[in-house]
């Protein structure tokens, strides 16, 4: 008899995976088996196996390869994408400080991704690259926090332990042994996630109030500097 795996046996399903993953070089093993539909090390130690929205069948092999592209090259794309922008955004601001000055080498062997990048961060306005400054910085900030929300929801849910299968729709079913079992802890991990949504608004709003300071300093301190010309 199948029942829909509990929150416990994801984390733990999820734990172990990490574990294989990381006496691995890459996680190209376990992304092998999961295109081909096979369970995963941290599947058959819990004994549950992976399920479309209707769950009734598994994932089609057209969810799989989504799932994988969401969970393993989407972030890693995302991740060097901002990396680079920063880059490039922080060169052509010391550059336009002091032209005088040649550019430093950040990055000594140069893509052609970081070659298309540079070229439109050359093309943006001085108003386009504050502008690109604050999107980037606001995106490295959301993204951890669009994560811990997630969890916070997973824990009350039971449901979707990786942001990648909640968008696809891909949950669990859990297989023999006992079905209930994680009924037990099923409100600790609800009072976990409530706790966690307390915390997490706390910390947006203490660096929303960061910012909102910094932007009131940055401002006074123009204010200050245009006083001062006047004199």
């Amino acid at each position: 008899m199948a029942a829909a795996a509990g929150p416990a046996r994801l984390v733990r399903c999820g734990q172990k995976d990490e574990l294989y993953r990381a006496g691995l070089r890459s996680g190209a093993g376990t992304a092998l088996r999961g295109l081909a539909g096979y369970q995963t090390l941290g599947e058959e130690y819990v004994n549950i196996i992976q399920v479309d929205p209707s769950k009734k069948k598994v994932p089609s092999f057209l969810r799989r390869a989504l799932f994988i592209a969401l969970h393993t090259v989407v972030p890693y794309c995302l991740e060097k994408a901002l990396l680079h922008l920063e880059h490039e955004l922080q060169m052509e601001a010391e550059e336009s400080r002091s032209p005088e000055n040649p550019p430093a080498l950040g990055f000594p062997s140069r893509t052609l991704i970081r070659s298309w990048i540079r070229k439109q961060v050359g093309e943006l306005t001085e108003q386009q690259k504050k502008t690109a400054s604050q999107v980037v910085y606001v995106l490295k900030q959301s993204i951890p926090l669009l994560h811990r929300l997630h969890l916070a929801v997973f824990y009350i849910q039971g449901t979707f332990y990786h942001l990648s299968k909640r968008i696809t729709g891909i949950s669990y079913l859990h297989f023999g042994g006992l079905q209930g079992e994680d009924q037990s802890i099923r409100s600790s991990y609800k009072f976990l996630g409530i706790i966690s949504l307390f915390h997490l608004l706390l910390t947006i709003g203490v660096q929303m109030y960061s910012f909102k300071q910094k932007q009131r300093a940055r401002q006074e301190w123009r204010l200050h500097r245009n006083l001062a010309h006047q004199q």
